[in-house]
């Protein structure tokens, strides 16, 4: 987004006459969370003096420290195209702070700036994310709700009338482009209903908040279109899951760390200590970049995400591939992530996990180019290629057992996180499923 001053947020609210500001933020869990004034309030918002109920949030605060007060980054400035007809609203994302003007622990995009800190203290300037979220497309029904009627039948790269969701995609693409978005790339996915939408790459604060606004959007415009939009992980049994890769790839003033002409694979040694610390941490960071019970149905063989911690340069089946561009565009492309996650978090951890590869002077396997799904339990093992987690319940163990993944969140957030998902997996498991009364009520 262009770098905005004060005057130039009060020059757009008059020229486009705005009356309401969301101060957007999100939660632990994910969760795009706001706070929505009037325009008349809009100077006290500048002021940073905006204040909200912090123990409402999930995994924020207590009752006794409740009060919290929100940055809007100006950056972030932006009218939602879409709401013209009785005035429209503009939004801010807001960072945390703490009544006595200080960060707040527990504010995921705080959190992200303290680890880039320390990314900056390694002689990196810039941490590049270039994210592919995918999401489905389910039929409403007459009362608004989501049904499990998928709005096409089409495959990869498929067209109308097959694609019946081209005409929204198409909308959502313009909406993005009108807030500022660089698009790259709009097609169907595999699945019927399943669609993906490429935006250009971004440093790593501004590439999270496209993320969030991205699914604010692409919920918007599919419900004007009678549809609902979903980035649960993996929504239909039998189908692809939806996923978002994550291409990341680290500069020093404009130069691409990653990259050196003169190595094997073009690849530089930091680029492959990189690989080395996701490769190592990768366990453990699961928890957070899948951290649904959903996200472990996506996470199987034979619908192309990975569930082996390995890299390539060739092929997509394991976690971490290299794609073929270089030069500043060489990047490590994380393939297990999927859209629940907290961008802010799954970022903090990614990158944290990176850098210990880089400052433990790691060395990666060697990279494999064999279908990992063609290799059986005896082959992989002989390859030391392991496994991701199969469950969250197995995730949030290795997690816990990972100081390098936990210092990437701090003790706040890892503590509400923790507590949240332990919860959640919890019911789900004490859950009767009706999988379970297919297989079970008549047979015994």
């Amino acid at each position: 987004m262009a770098k905005q001053t004060k005057e130039d947020i009060r020059r757009i609210c008059e020229e486009q006459n705005v009356k309401y500001i969301r101060l957007q933020f999100t939660d632990i869990l994910g969760v795009i969370k706001n706070v929505e004034i009037p325009i008349s309030q809009l100077e006290k918002a500048l002021d940073n003096k905006m204040m909200f109920d912090g123990s409402s949030i999930e995994g924020f605060v207590r009752i006794e420290e409740s009060d919290m007060n929100l940055y809007p980054d100006l950056d972030t400035f932006v009218v939602f195209p879409w709401t013209a007809e009785k005035g429209k609203v503009a939004r801010f994302i807001c960072d945390i702070y703490t009544p006595d003007g200080t960060p707040f622990s527990g504010d995921p995009r705080n959190n992200l700036k303290r680890v880039l800190k320390e990314m900056e203290g390694l002689g990196f300037t810039d941490f590049n994310l270039g994210p592919e979220p995918e999401f489905f497309l389910f039929k409403l029904d007459e009362k608004g709700e989501p049904t499990l009627e998928l709005n096409d039948s089409g495959g990869y790269f498929d067209l109308a009338p097959t694609d019946l969701g081209e005409n929204c995609r198409r909308d959502i693409v313009l909406e993005l482009e009108e807030m500022g978005f660089d698009i790259e790339a709009s097609h169907h996915e595999n699945a019927p209903g399943q669609h993906e939408i490429d935006f250009k790459y971004a440093d790593a604060i501004s590439a999270c908040d496209d993320i969030q606004t991205f699914k604010l959007v692409v919920k918007t415009i599919a419900r004007k279109h009678g549809l609902h939009a979903t980035f649960m992980p993996k929504p239909v049994f039998g189908l692809a899951g939806s996923g978002m890769h994550c291409n990341l790839s680290l500069f020093t003033n404009g130069k691409n760390a990653f990259y050196d002409e003169s190595s094997s694979l073009e690849l530089s040694d930091v680029a492959r200590q990189f690989i080395a610390g996701i490769i190592k941490h990768a366990s453990a960071f699961t928890a957070i970049t899948n951290p649904t019970v959903n996200s472990y149905k996506r996470l199987v063989p034979g619908y192309e995400a990975p569930c082996y911690v390995a890299w390539s340069t060739s092929n997509r089946s394991p976690l971490v591939r290299i794609p073929a561009s270089r030069g500043l565009s060489t990047r490590v492309e994380v393939r297990s992530v999927d859209p629940s996650a907290n961008p802010y978090l799954a970022l903090a951890v990614l990158l944290k996990a990176g850098l210990d590869g880089i400052q433990n002077k790691m060395t990666p396997p060697v990279p494999l180019d064999r279908n990992i799904y063609a290799m059986n339990r005896e082959e992989r093992l002989a390859e030391g290629i392991t496994d991701l987690p199969a469950s969250l319940a197995i995730a949030l163990e290795e997690l816990k057992s990972d100081e390098v993944v936990i210092s990437a969140l701090g003790d706040h957030i890892i503590e509400h996180f923790l507590e949240a998902k332990e919860i959640e997996w919890d019911m789900f498991r004490t859950q009767v499923h009706p999988w379970e009364r297919e297989q079970y009520m008549n047979m015994y």
